[in-house]
C-alpha cells in the first residue's frame, strides 16, 4: 500500500474559479497553476496535508498540451476532465485521495469512491512555507 497521499487537481475547474482573465490564455493559466502546485509535492500543505504528496493536475481542452514538471504530473484528458479525475481516483483505491474541485457532480462521483473533496479556496488559502 502506497502511503503517499494523492492530490488530484481539476485544472479547468480550479483555474476557472477566479475571474482573472484566464480565458485569454487557458494553457498559460494551467501552467501557472501547475507551477504553484510544484512545492506541494515536497512541502505539502502545512497543517492540512503533510509531505510528501503525489500531485496530479488534470488538464483538458486548450490546456491539453501543458507538460508536467518536477513535482507535478500533468494528465491530459482525452475526453472529459471529470472522467479522467474519476479514473485516477478509481486507480488508487488503497491510498488517501484528495480531489480539488468545485464541480458538484464530480464531487459526488469521487466522494462515492472514498475520496476527500476540497474546493479551490482550500488550495489557494493553504499556508505555505514561502
Amino acid at each position: 500500500m502506497n502511503e503517499t497521499p494523492l492530490l488530484i487537481v481539476d485544472g479547468a475547474n480550479v483555474v476557472g474559479s477566479r475571474p482573472n482573465g484566464w480565458w485569454r490564455d487557458r494553457a498559460g493559466a494551467a501552467a501557472r497553476l501547475r507551477d504553484s502546485l510544484a512545492p506541494v509535492a515536497t512541502v505539502g500543505l502545512p497543517a492540512r496535508l503533510p509531505a510528501p504528496v503525489e500531485v496530479v493536475l488534470v488538464v483538458e481542452g486548450a490546456a491539453r498540451d501543458v507538460p508536467g514538471t518536477e513535482g507535478v504530473r500533468v494528465v491530459s484528458a482525452a475526453g472529459s476532465g471529470d472522467d479522467t479525475v474519476v479514473e485516477l481516483v478509481e486507480g488508487a483505491p488503497r491510498r488517501r485521495r484528495l480531489v480539488v474541485t468545485a464541480d458538484r457532480e464530480l464531487r459526488g462521483r469521487v466522494t462515492a469512491l472514498g475520496a476527500e473533496v476540497y474546493g479551490p479556496r482550500w488550495l489557494r488559502e493553504a499556508p505555505t512555507s514561502n
